[in-house]
């Protein structure tokens, strides 16, 4: 995975585009600080989220964390291999651990997110 093809928020999820679909997930510094992580709660399979909104919960041991839209879009499908394997967001979160696929609304709202070197400069 190539990490400078990602685009980055402030609150640590990361988007990867695949013509109008997008992976979205959350970072591995964002894994690392909440620790290891028990449980994804997401409950917004086929809603139109706004970028910005919250589209699920992932818990850990120690804390329950909102997940923030990136880009609008139509959630599409849900990684289901998180049921039974949240630890794979900690173990592999830029690729098994992935969380929501959707289908991009307005791609240029991506232009408002950070590269590599911009989200890297925020969690220094």
């Amino acid at each position: 995975m190539n990490l400078k093809n990602l685009k980055y928020t402030k609150d640590h999820e990361w988007v990867r585009v695949e013509g109008d679909i997008a992976y979205v997930g959350i970072t591995d510094f964002a894994q690392g600080e909440l620790g290891d992580i028990v449980y994804v709660e997401i409950e917004t399979l086929n809603e139109e989220i706004e970028m910005g909104d919250v589209f699920g919960t992932v818990e850990a041991v120690k804390t329950v964390s909102d997940l923030f839209m990136p880009i609008s879009g139509e959630v599409i499908e849900l990684n289901e291999k998180l049921e039974s394997e949240p630890e794979l967001v900690n173990s592999d979160p830029y690729g098994d651990g992935w969380m929501v696929k959707i289908k991009i609304d307005n791609i240029s709202q991506l232009d408002e997110l950070l590269d590599l070197d911009g989200y890297e400069s925020i969690t220094k």
